[in-house]
Order: structure tokens, then C-alpha cells, then sequence
């Protein structure tokens, strides 16, 4: 049999390329086709093994779909906790099988609703929420130890699970029954998101806090996800994705060791979240190389001893810098794609993007579509039936590989650099980013790269779609709301329960128990924010060139 070299140079119609070059998404080149020529030195059992097995490529768990579905986490949050209650109760009457929410921009920041700042912003992006009443009403009728809940919130991470902790206090419910996962990742928002209030050092403590408290109070919590899925929508490649992603967890999984944790007694619970871009052969070997990347770290560089600790669980998202304002009906095509993507690359979560979602927060039936199309593909493509069905594949393997080597050397890099704290504080990972973000709107302006509806196949005219349109009464309501609560509270309980998270943020105990007790005593997002920033310095982004 030829070789592909032979092949190549005496059967592969050179002159006959519809195009000057083929490359991914991420700008990798790829070949006409993979043969085991590709995979040289390869082995089965060191770079696949079999699924649910060390190095875990073929996936997290032996029967991963066959034994159970991914989780269909739609994320949610608009208006007022009572509006954004009903829409998860509509996602669970329709199969949706965990909770996902999305918290306005003032929650997100660390402001009330009635802060100056807020003014214009409170539930637009996301559901309002500023002490531990809205906390109730959000998760009204819903049984907090029979659904998983998955918080997307960052710098006032802490402030938003200890009102979660607190309300599930309120119904008897045991923080060891509570499941799910809060965001927590301030690593990647300097590095993209840019949502933050004190600099990285202290951020990290407070993660640190969390994963402390919980590995002992919550041991079914995820109390962070390591999270590439901003990382991406700036604009990096798939193995800066990957890269910069796992650096962040090496570093939270070095600040807990040197607090003093063992290594096994929280690694287990460390979640991931990747975004699911366009290539569809790029982003399934990416989930693959991720596993398989993670698993050595852990048992190699910390010297975890359990099988669960090398175990890398990541929810999953669709892309939303994919979706287009120009023809969003397309953006159902895209979505479905990227959604098998996801489930090929053997995802435990998934959440879908809506069609409607560059022109607002998502309708009731753009939602809905989007929650159909995970059904679509869990039940009736067959693809959940058959475990890592692409193991094996030559071009799977191949860039499986291939991403695996990218972010190894990039994860070298940032070691040289003193670790992962001092690259984003060098604006290492920011630059790398902005570079390859740039080439790839270069590559869309010069039509190199198509979008179907902006840069090629456009409309004249585009026909209306109705969205969701939050009105200026939601943000009068919750001022007010906000207001009277203030008012009613006991201000000497209140003015004690401050002083102690005061005193716990700048003498270095544990800061989640003082805020627990605060949200108790209605003391607000906005208030322990405040002491965040009185503590420890408000930080400024330096200008990267």
C-alpha cells in the first residue's frame, strides 16, 4: 500500500482544490485526509484507553449517554426573580433537566439594584437579584435537593451561593443535599470577561474560600468552573481555549494546596466549561484532548491518588459569537451543529443557544427550540447510543492530538512565567488572544472565512422577529423592592454582620461562613461587595499593547 506521502504526491488532484488553503476555524491547516501515517508512535492504551479509563480521551465515564443523558441546563435569568421563576419552571414542565441562571449586570458587578450604577442595567441581561428575599422568590416551589442549579456569576460568587446556602437553610434542606455548580472563575475574567472587583490575588482567596468551605459543608457542590467558554468568545483559538483554561484550574488547584487542602479531598469536585465553536471535527477533539490533558496534570504534576480527581467534567456551551443578528433562523442550523459537537466530544452538560440571542435575551419560544434540539439529538439521532463513536478516527486523533500539544506548550510558557497569577498580571494570555482574535476578523472582512448572511448569501430585506423586550417598570419595581427591605431590617444586626465579613476578609478566616450569616440578616449584594472593595483594593485593567 502507498504511503500517504505517496498518495499524496501521486493520487491527490493538487490542481483541483476548491480552495487555496483548508484550515479550522482556530486557523490549524488540515490535510486532504488522515491515515495512520498521522498517528506515529501512537498507542491505544497511552492515548485513548478505554472510555471512562485513564487518560479518559474516550470520555469521563465507561457508558457515558447509555447510562445517562447529559444534563440539558438552558441558561435563564431576565426581569424580576418572579419572571425569571417562571421561565425555570417552564423549562422543567418541558424537560429541561437542571437549572442554569443568569444574573443581571448589577449582581454581576457587586451593586443593588437602587446604586446609582445600576441605573438602566437592573434585569436586563439577567434576572436582579440583591439580598436573600429575591434569593426565595427566584427558587419559589422549586426543591433545591431534587434539581441541580447552576449559578453564572464571578466576583460576587460568594455573596450569590452563600444566599443559595442560606435559603436551602430556611427549608431544612442539608447543604450535603444541595447539587450543582457556581461559576466563581475570576482567573479568566481578567484574562477575557473583564467583570471583577478586587485585583487577582485576592479574588483567588476568595475562591479558595469557597472550595474550602465547600469540600467540607457541600460536598456534592461544584464550587467552581474552570471556564474557556469566555476565554473563546474573545476571540481564542481552540488550544488557547484549552490552555488557558487548564492553567486557571492549575492555579486554583495550587492556591488550595498551599491553603493546606489535600489534593483528593476537593479535585474531585472541580468542574469545567468549554464553549462549543463552529469546526465541528476541531471542537470534538478539543473535549477529547482536555480529558486527556487534565488527567495527567492531576496525577502527575499534584500527585492525585484518586481515579476522580484526574476526572475533567465540563458543562458545555454553543457558541454564542457564532450566532448572527443578520438571517437568526440560520442560527438554529448552527446551534444543532455545535450541540452534536459538544455530545461527540462527550460533554455532562449542555446548554443551547437560542436563534434570538444577538437581538435580546431569549423568547419564550426561541428557548424552547433551543431545548428541542438537545432532545433532538439525545433521542432520536442515535448518537447517545454508541460510546465515543469517533475513537479511533485518524482526523479525530490527529487534532485531538495535535490541540493536546498546542496547549501543553502554552501551559509550559505560562509556567516559565511564574504561573498563571503572573502571566494575566503580564497580560500574556490577553495578548495572545487579541492577536488571534484579530487575524480572524481580518480573515472575516477579507471573505477568506465565511458567514452565511454577512459576508456571503446576504438578504435585502430582513423579515421581523419578535424578542423579548424587559420594561423600565421591572427596574422600579426592584428599586423599590430593594428600598423597603433596607428599611426594614434590624440596622444593628445588619451593622454587626458586615463588620464580621470586615473582619474575616482582612484577617484571612474563612470568608464564607460571616457571609452566610450576613445574607441571613438581608444584608446585600451590594453591601459585602462594598467591603470587598474597602478590603481589598478595586482593581483597574492595565492597557495591553
Amino acid at each position: 500500500m502507498q504511503s500517504k506521502t505517496e498518495w499524496l504526491r501521486t493520487q491527490y488532484p493538487k490542481d483541483g482544490d476548491r480552495l487555496p488553503a483548508y484550515t479550522t476555524v482556530s486557523d490549524l491547516e488540515v490535510e486532504p485526509t488522515y491515515t495512520p501515517d498521522d498517528l506515529n508512535g501512537w498507542a491505544y492504551e497511552t492515548a485513548l484507553g478505554h472510555p471512562g479509563t485513564y487518560p479518559f480521551t474516550r470520555g469521563a465515564y465507561p457508558s457515558m449517554y447509555r447510562g445517562k443523558l447529559w444534563t440539558m441546563r438552558q441558561f435563564a435569568g431576565f426581569g424580576t426573580a418572579e419572571d425569571t421563576n417562571e421561565r425555570f419552571r417552564f423549562l422543567l414542565a418541558q424537560g429541561q433537566t437542571g437549572l442554569s441562571t443568569a444574573f443581571d449586570m448589577p449582581a454581576l458587578m457587586g451593586y443593588d439594584a437602587d446604586h446609582p450604577r445600576a441605573l438602566g442595567e437592573v434585569g436586563r441581561e439577567g434576572v436582579a437579584v440583591s439580598s436573600l428575599a429575591d434569593m426565595e422568590a427566584l427558587f419559589h416551589d422549586i426543591p433545591l435537593d431534587r434539581v441541580t442549579t447552576s449559578m453564572t456569576v464571578n466576583c460576587t460568587a460568594s455573596i450569590l451561593l452563600a444566599m443559595y446556602f442560606a435559603l436551602a437553610a430556611r427549608r431544612g434542606t442539608p447543604l450535603t443535599a444541595l447539587g450543582g455548580t457556581i461559576q466563581n472563575d475570576m482567573l479568566k475574567e481578567f484574562i477575557a470577561q473583564k467583570e471583577w472587583i478586587c485585583p487577582p490575588e485576592p479574588s483567588v482567596r476568595i475562591v479558595t474560600d469557597m472550595i474550602e468551605f465547600c469540600s467540607r459543608e457541600a460536598p456534592r457542590w461544584h464550587p467552581v468552573s474552570i471556564s474557556g467558554y469566555h476565554i473563546r468568545e474573545a476571540g481564542s483559538t481552540a488550544a488557547q481555549e484549552l490552555a488557558f483554561t487548564l492553567a486557571d484550574g492549575i492555579g486554583y488547584v495550587q492556591a488550595a494546596i498551599e491553603r493546606g487542602l489535600e489534593v483528593d479531598n476537593f479535585a474531585a469536585r472541580l468542574s469545567f466549561f468549554f464553549n462549543v465553536h463552529n469546526d465541528f471535527f476541531e471542537e470534538i477533539a478539543k473535549f477529547r484532548a482536555a480529558r486527556r490533558l487534565w488527567a495527567a496534570i492531576m496525577r502527575e504534576r499534584f500527585g492525585a491518588k484518586s481515579p476522580k480527581s484526574w476526572l475533567l467534567r465540563t458543562h458545555a456551551q454553543t457558541a454564542g459569537c457564532t450566532l448572527t443578528a443578520q438571517q437568526p433562523l440560520n442560527n438554529i442550523v448552527r446551534v444543532a451543529i455545535q450541540a452534536l459537537a459538544g455530545v461527540l466530544g462527550g460533554t455532562q452538560s449542555l446548554h443551547t443557544n437560542s436563534m434570538d440571542e444577538t437581538l435580546a435575551l431569549p423568547s419564550e419560544q426561541a428557548v424552547l427550540v433551543a431545548l428541542r434540539t438537545q432532545q433532538i439529538v439525545a433521542e432520536e439521532t442515535g448518537v447517545a447510543n454508541i460510546v465515543d463513536p469517533l475513537g479511533g478516527s485518524y482526523a479525530v486523533e490527529a487534532l485531538t492530538d495535535r490541540l493536546a500539544a498546542e496547549a501543553a506548550a502554552y501551559i509550559k510558557r505560562i509556567d516559565e512565567l511564574g504561573g498563571i497569577v503572573r502571566a494575566i498580571e503580564l497580560g500574556f494570555p490577553q495578548k495572545e488572544i487579541g492577536e488571534a482574535s484579530y487575524r480572524y476578523q481580518q480573515q472575516l472582512d477579507a471573505g477568506v472565512r465565511v458567514m452565511v448572511g454577512v459576508n456571503r448569501y446576504q438578504l435585502e430585506a430582513e423579515p421581523p422577529m419578535e424578542i423579548l423586550r424587559i420594561g423600565p417598570d421591572v427596574e422600579r419595581k426592584q428599586v423599590e423592592r430593594v428600598r423597603d427591605r433596607k428599611r426594614a431590617r434590624n440596622a444593628g444586626s445588619v451593622r454587626d454582620a458586615i463588620a464580621q465579613v470586615r473582619e474575616a476578609a482582612a484577617g484571612g478566616r474563612n470568608l464564607m461562613p460571616p457571609i452566610i450569616e450576613a445574607v441571613h440578616h438581608e444584608v446585600t449584594v451590594g453591601e459585602i461587595s462594598d467591603v470587598f472593595r474597602e478590603v481589598f483594593g478595586v482593581y483597574r485593567d492595565p492597557a495591553w499593547v
